[in-house]
C-alpha cells in the first residue's frame, strides 16, 4: 500500500504511458501544422496546404512503420552488435533471463558489443520483440550485482513500453527536421516567388507574407521544441527506469555502483552517434569528444541519479570530490 500522495510503480508507468500518448499527440499536431503552414506559403492556396498536410503526415506514418517493424534491427546493425546465445555467453544470459523473470516480460534477444566502454542499451516495438545490446566492456568491467542493475533497468524500460516510445517519437522528430531543412533550403533559392505571385492576383498576398515568416520561424522553433519536449520526458522515462531497476533487484547499490562506474570510464564507445545516445543508459557521448561539441543532454545527470537511488536508503548524497569526477564527464 502506498503512502497518500506517493505514486507506485505501476501508477508511475500508466502515468508515463498517458504523458508519452500526450506527447505523441502534441508533435503530430505540431507536424500537421508546420505542413500546412509550408503548403499555403509555397502554393499561395489553403488547398495546397491540407496537401501538404496530407503528404507529411503519410511520410511520417511511412517513417514510422518502417522505425516500427525494423527500427531495432537497424540500431542493432549501426552499433555492431551480434546476438549470443546459452552457449556462447552462459553468465550474462543467465542473468538477462534472471531479470526478464523480475520484470514479467519475455525473454529479448541478447547482443553483444565488441568495445572496451561499458554501456548497455534496450529496443524493440514491444516486449515480445525486444532486444538488449551490452558492450563487452560493461560485462568485463561490472561485477554480477552491478550488472543485474543495469539489465534491469534496460528490462524496466522494456516493459514500460519506453523501447517502442524511443522508436516512434525519434522519427516523428526527424520528420519535423525534415520539414523545416525543407523549407529554409526551398526559401533559399527562391521557391517561394511562384505562390506568392498567386495570391497577389488572387488579392491574398499579404496573407501569403505571414504564412511565409510563420513558416520560417517554425522552421527554426518546431524542431527545438520538438526535441526539447523529447528529451524532458526522456529524462524522466531515465529516472522510473531506476527506480524500477531497484524495485526488480531489490538492491538500489548494484545499479548506483554500475553508473558511477560507467560515468567515469573515459573509453569512448565509437559506434554510439546522435541518432542512438538517448538509448543507453548512461549517455556514451563524453563531454570531453569532439563530437560531443552542440549536444542537448539525453539523460538526467549520472550524480543525480545516483542521489536519487541513495535517497531510497537513506543514504547521504555523494560527496563534492566524487559528484566533481563525476560531472566532467557526464
Amino acid at each position: 500500500m502506498s503512502a497518500p500522495g506517493v505514486q507506485s510503480f505501476y501508477q508511475q508507468i500508466a502515468a508515463n504511458r498517458r504523458r508519452s500518448l500526450l506527447l505523441v499527440i502534441v508533435i503530430m499536431a505540431l507536424l500537421a501544422t508546420f505542413g500546412f503552414v509550408i503548403g499555403y506559403a509555397t502554393s499561395g492556396t489553403w488547398q495546397g496546404g491540407i496537401v501538404a498536410v496530407v503528404i507529411a503526415l503519410v511520410i511520417a506514418l511511412l517513417m514510422t512503420s518502417v522505425s516500427y517493424f525494423a527500427g531495432d534491427s537497424i540500431v542493432l546493425a549501426s552499433s555492431g552488435a551480434k546476438e549470443v546465445t546459452e552457449q556462447s555467453a552462459p553468465q550474462l544470459m543467465n542473468v538477462v533471463r534472471e531479470m526478464a523473470i523480475a520484470a514479467n516480460v519475455p525473454m529479448p534477444k541478447v547482443y553483444l558489443i565488441n568495445d572496451s566502454a561499458p554501456n548497455a542499451f534496450a529496443t524493440g516495438r514491444d516486449p515480445k520483440h525486444a532486444s538488449v545490446a551490452i558492450t563487452t566492456g560493461l560485462v568485463d568491467k561490472l561485477d554480477r550485482e552491478e550488472l543485474q542493475g543495469v539489465l534491469a533497468h534496460e528490462l524496466a524500460h522494456v516493459r514500460n513500453l519506453d523501447i517502442r516510445f524511443a522508436l516512434l517519437v525519434a522519427v516523428l522528430v526527424g520528420s519535423i527536421a525534415l520539414l523545416a531543412d525543407f523549407f529554409l533550403r526551398f526559401t533559399m533559392f527562391g521557391g517561394l516567388s511562384g505562390g506568392r505571385s498567386n495570391r497577389r492576383d488572387s488579392g491574398g498576398g499579404g496573407l501569403v507574407i505571414v504564412m511565409i515568416v510563420v513558416g520560417l520561424i517554425l522552421s527554426i522553433v518546431a524542431p527545438i521544441i520538438a526535441r526539447a519536449v523529447q528529451l524532458a520526458v526522456s529524462r524522466q522515462r531515465e529516472y522510473l527506469a531506476d527506480a524500477s531497476s531497484v524495485e526488480l533487484t531489490r538492491n538500489p547499490y548494484g545499479l548506483e555502483r554500475a553508473l558511477a562506474k560507467i560515468g567515469a570510464d573515459q573509453e569512448v564507445l565509437e559506434v554510439a552517434n546522435r541518432a542512438t545516445q538517448h538509448l543507453y543508459i548512461v549517455n556514451p557521448i563524453k563531454k570531453f569528444e569532439a563530437r560531443a561539441s552542440g549536444l542537448t543532454s539525453t539523460h538526467p545527470p549520472i550524480v543525480d541519479r545516483i542521489n536519487r537511488l541513495r535517497a531510497l536508503t537513506g543514504e547521504p548524497p555523494v560527496d563534492a570530490q566524487s559528484m566533481a569526477a563525476l560531472t566532467v564527464l557526464d
